[in-house]
């Protein structure tokens, strides 16, 4: 079958993605259902935060969560692991959330979605949560090193999921958008946002947890070191992935 092409009028809507016949990145709104999340909380050195967060956000706090997501049933994208690296940050005056430095998955289209709509800095890598006896066990393989293990003991305190949001409020997440053009001139140089929607939480636990990190150059997240370790939260939980926000266009700055 001879495809037909695609009008201009198509290519310059919002939503559009290629292979003209076959698209990857899913359009706006799409659902992750039945997901387990293991959450590492950790204290670091407040400098370590500075150092990567981009001009003009600053640093609300020296703690760093560590989501490992087991999305089990997810529109567009189907079943993947994904590890978030996040720190609380602010835009005075504008918006209060939490900057992801670094985010690692095991779906290629999650990869392409989250680099080409949110700016995140998403790589592929191997995250998994397990259940060994009685620890919850979270990894993360990139190169064949495990960057990340975090434990925590299954399911013994009950808790709420404000208790986590409490520490910053990370289903607002604020990135880094930058895209160059062919010729390597700036297209896109934003912070963008975006909150998740409808979200519902089944059930939530707390308890103390262990977070270890290992070097390795494509995946830094040994740049924010453990000082401290804090609570691990296990949840449940269902959410919508909606249309963000333009924070900052840098390249609109000044016009």
């Amino acid at each position: 079958m001879k495809w037909p092409g695609t009008k201009r009028e198509e290519i310059i809507k919002g939503g559009f993605s290629t292979p003209l016949d076959a698209p990857m990145i899913p359009s706006f709104p799409f659902t992750f259902r039945n997901m387990n999340i293991f959450t590492l909380v950790y204290r670091t050195d407040i400098e370590a935060i500075r150092a990567l967060l981009p001009e003009p956000l600053v640093a609300t706090g020296d703690e760093v969560m560590v989501h490992f997501y087991q999305m089990n049933d997810t529109s567009w994208l189907g079943p993947y692991n994904e590890v978030n690296v996040m720190v609380g940050a602010e835009l005075p005056s504008k918006a209060i959330g939490a900057y992801s430095p670094y985010l690692f998955l095991s779906s290629d289209v999650g990869v392409a979605h989250g680099r080409e709509i949110h700016g995140q800095p998403k790589k592929l890598g191997n995250p998994s949560v397990e259940f060994r006896g009685d620890l919850i066990v979270g990894t993360l393989e990139r190169n064949g090193i495990d960057v990340v293990t975090g434990t925590m003991p299954y399911k013994q305190r009950e808790a709420d999921i404000a208790e986590l949001s409490k520490i910053f409020p990370f289903a607002t997440n604020i990135n880094l958008k930058a895209v160059d053009h062919i010729d390597g001139s700036p297209a896109i140089r934003q912070l963008t946002s975006r909150s998740l929607a409808d979200v519902k939480v089944s059930e939530c636990w707390r308890g103390p947890c262990t977070t270890e990190l290992r070097p390795n150059a494509q995946a830094p997240v040994h740049r924010l070191p453990v000082r401290e370790m804090l609570d691990g939260f296990y949840w449940q939980a269902e959410f919508t992935l909606v249309a963000g926000e333009v924070l900052l266009d840098y390249l609109k700055e000044g016009e």
